[in-house]
């Protein structure tokens, strides 16, 4: 996140309701919108509480995320916006009864408050994965106090953590954090908490902030909306077309449209890459908006515009394990090598890019959005969680020899902690889709469904990618034909696939789906297999500084945990935004050139054996890991080749 412009997102959520957290896809929410979206989608996405997750690699995170989550304290999250209001909270201010939070949640940070809003969207989320009564339980009292602050604030339904002279400052073009992006957090979560957890005082809280923002950006003048656009507002945008969907009111449409910013979003109408030194979690988020505005009316240019955007971040601007940009912003297009830094891939970008891939696919079904979702969450998502605490790191470190940095429990609460509570609550949500008579399988994860509406449950048992086998078996199903599509992964070179044990002929190739179609009955299983090989990808700018994978998996170089002194892994709270900052202390004498045949790296990298997904170089010993499990120790992920 910019330092002067980002905003950290913890929102409220708690419903089994067809939402997640701050966006709507195509085939959710039944009953839930005054209107409905125009676009008639390719497939459909399915309500997370239709997903459940199977022991693995993926419920694992997600339960350490529960443990965390469940620990932090509703009373000091709300305190800075009890504070705000001049509410008692605790004796004498609290200031020796009531423990604050640090970091970007310290009273005097300009953002404080975000982390209430990204945690709702967080528990929503995890009581939609799980049906857990704990999480809307908790997400409840939030609610409620939230609803307290902004009848006793009494500002025409101003709500948040800080006073509105915060975005008085915006407005007038002065030096302030990101206040709309916070307020984008808060707005998000409540709409969560209404479509999730059914909860109708969100609701209500989130229109009076609705009217408070109409009445106030009224009078701005075109020369001020042009000024304050360029302080980092989030996806707010995003957030009023949903609240214009759900209760109908042009004025959350006006609002919406207002948060159109010209300067960024014009020049993709014409194809105009314009990304160079834009921060980018800035910039992604507007085109969650774009889109949203585009399902919701059926025509104009912003799946266009969103299309090519995706496609230029995709092809352009990103490394090899789905993740972009260099301390925060995009770099010149294609120059890869020139930026494997240390505060390369911020989980923000992922995060947003990852719902920005929802939307596109859901309209096209186009397989590259699938394959590029699985390279994203697998190398960067499921790594950003330090097993052994369940914290998260801020950037994903290209640079040879770097480690993860990671928060603190207590006294960090940056952006990518907040994008945090919500990544590891909703590994369900990409894994199945459908249209009206078919099911599409997108990820290869342990879990079950329930297709409610054809009567279909369905449960795959993997445990991808330490194997390329995935069973699947019908556990009840309805006479009727349906048609099962699994998603045949661009990287796999075969794939072998049985039906109730008999051999499959497949006609397609990689980059499709490979569809079954028949009436399906209960105990009906297909085994699907896909071998996986070692493989090499080179930067755009330099053909001998490569990657290695195994199947979709980036693999990493062990480096040890020389030098790696005081706090390391983890990031230092006294130090002002260390993250971003950090001194690695790389040795000197690090290993950083391999000498392996790139076009057969199989030839010089070796499996070992009895230990999964794990290698070892011939000539230099090296052992490489899948960078999702490398943690509090140094590591490689692009070489140079001799």
């Amino acid at each position: 996140m910019k330092k002067h412009t980002y905003f950290f997102i913890i929102i409220l959520s708690c419903f089994q309701g067809r939402i997640f957290a701050q966006s709507h896809y195509p085939g959710q929410h039944d009953g839930k919108f005054a209107l409905q979206d125009k676009l008639q989608p390719a497939v459909y996405s399915f309500d997370l509480s239709a997903i459940r997750l199977l022991d693995g690699r993926f419920k694992e995170n997600m339960l350490r995320e529960q443990s965390w989550i469940l620990s932090l304290d509703t009373k000091r999250l709300l305190h800075s916006f009890r504070n705000n209001a001049g509410i008692y909270d605790a004796n004498e201010g609290g200031y020796f009864d009531l423990k604050k939070y640090g970091g970007w949640e310290s009273l005097d940070c300009d953002l404080r408050g975000h982390s209430t809003g990204h945690l709702l969207s967080g528990l929503a989320l995890m009581y939609a994965q799980t049906g857990d009564e704990r999480f809307k339980m908790k997400s409840d009292s939030i609610v409620s106090g939230l609803a307290e602050v902004q009848k006793v604030l009494n500002q025409e339904g101003y709500l948040s953590a800080y006073p509105q002279e915060l975005i008085n400052r915006n407005i007038a073009g002065k030096k302030v954090w990101a206040p709309w992006y916070t307020l984008h957090k808060i707005v998000s979560g409540l709409i969560d908490q209404y479509l999730y957890c059914n909860n109708q005082q969100a609701l209500e809280v989130v229109q009076k902030m609705g009217d408070w923002a109409y009445k106030k950006l009224q009078p701005i003048t075109p020369e001020q909306r042009a000024i304050m656009l360029r302080n980092e507002f989030g996806g707010i945008n995003e957030s009023f077309y949903n609240l214009y969907a759900i209760t109908g009111k042009p004025i959350y449409k006006w609002l919406a449209e207002f948060f159109y910013h010209n300067e960024m979003l014009d020049p993709l109408k014409e194809g105009k890459d314009i990304l160079e030194k834009k921060h980018a979690n800035t910039y992604i988020p507007k085109l969650l908006g774009v889109t949203r505005e585009y399902e919701l009316e059926g025509q104009g240019k912003g799946d266009e515009m969103a299309s090519f955007f995706w496609n230029t971040v995709i092809n352009h601007h990103s490394f090899v394990t789905g993740s972009n940009s260099d301390k925060e912003k995009f770099f010149k297009a294609d120059e890869l090598s020139q930026h494997l830094t240390g505060f390369t891939g911020e989980t923000c970008n992922v995060y947003n890019m990852l719902k920005l891939t929802r939307h596109l696919f859901s309209h096209t079904a186009d397989v590259k959005y699938a394959d590029y979702y699985e390279k994203a969450l697998f190398n960067h998502i499921l790594g950003q969680q330090n097993p052994e605490t369940g914290m998260v790191a801020y950037f994903l470190p290209m640079m040879a020899g770097a480690h993860k940095v990671y928060s603190t429990p207590e006294n960090s609460f940056w952006c990518c902690v907040g994008s945090g509570f919500e990544n590891h609550a909703k590994y369900g949500e990409a894994i199945y889709y459908h249209s009206k008579d078919a099911l599409y399988v997108n990820l290869f994860i342990a879990s079950s469904l329930n297709w409610k509406e054809k009567g279909f449950k369905i449960k795959q048992e993997t445990n991808f990618p330490e194997s390329g086998k995935t069973i699947f078996t019908v556990e009840s199903a309805e006479n009727q034909l349906l048609t099962l599509n699994l998603r045949y992964p661009s990287w796999a070179s075969v794939v072998n696939v049985t039906v109730n044990g008999k051999s499959m002929k497949i006609k397609q190739s990689a980059g499709s789906y490979i569809a079954i179609t028949r009436i399906w009955k209960a105990n009906d299983h297909v085994e699907i297999n896909f071998p996986m090989n070692l493989t090499t990808v080179a930067t755009n700018d330099n053909p001998d500084k490569v990657a290695i994978l195994y199947g979709p998996i980036v693999l990493a170089g062990e480096m040890g945990t020389a030098q790696m002194e005081n706090l390391a892994p983890y990031s230092n709270p006294s130090l002002y935004n260390d993250y971003y900052t950090y001194n690695y202390k790389v040795p000197t004498d690090l290993v950083k050139i391999l000498s392996i045949d790139k076009v057969h790296p199989e030839n010089d990298i070796k499996p070992l054996a009895g230990k999964p997904l794990t290698f070892k170089t011939s000539k230099e010993g090296i052992t490489l890991r899948p960078l999702y499990d490398l943690h509090r120790e140094r590591y490689v992920v692009y070489w140079d080749l001799k």
